[in-house]
């Protein structure tokens, strides 16, 4: 699939500010990687240093196989997407790297306890596929005295829906799974 041409197709979310573009790479082996602030992905993501430099843009998430394009209020939709989408094009066409290899390490969490691993892999197998659908994503800040700390990416850090999301659906499966969790917290 490497060799054949890059292919970029948008997805709507539930959030009304963020789009999702599903490509035909693999970006990112495991994890995601949320960038808002320039000075983070100029030394973590040139793709999302391209796509913050894109005036509307507030913030990029970029997944195993989509990056999700968050926009400013007072963003237009119709430059954002036209830019952001020739802009992830060109770079994928380009063979440019897309994450540093030191985040790409990072985002493999070796150093999780135990508890931490089964929250992980609960996340990994059950969660974060039905929240990459709508171009978000979640990942483990930590676990802690019963509380697993989560972070809601992409189109999930603004929806309108992310607290059900959070504390029915996420926070429900885990504690039927894992006994030691007690709560769940966006952080």
């Amino acid at each position: 699939m490497e060799d054949s041409a890059v292919y970029v197709s948008l997805e709507f979310t539930p959030n009304p500010n963020t789009l999702k573009y599903s490509v035909n790479r693999k970006l990112l082996e495991k994890g995601a990687a949320n960038f808002t602030k320039i000075e983070d992905a100029k030394a973590r993501s040139p793709l999302a240093l391209k796509l913050l430099n894109v005036a509307g843009i507030s913030g990029v998430m970029i997944g195993k196989d989509f990056v999700t394009i968050t926009k400013t209020e007072d963003g237009d939709w119709d430059h954002v997407h036209k830019t952001a989408s020739d802009t992830i094009e060109q770079h994928l066409t380009a063979r440019e790297i897309v994450v540093m290899e030191e985040l790409q390490n990072a985002l493999s969490n070796q150093n999780a306890s135990e508890i931490e691993k089964r929250i992980q892999k609960f996340l990994d197998d059950e969660i974060r596929p039905a929240v990459a659908m709508d171009g978000g994503d979640v990942t483990l800040d930590r676990f802690q005295d019963g509380t697993v700390y989560l972070y809601m990416q992409g189109a999930c850090a603004g929806c309108p829906s992310s607290t059900m999301t959070l504390k029915m659906g996420i926070e429900t499966k885990l504690k039927a799974q894992i006994p030691e969790v007690i709560e769940v917290v966006q952080i």
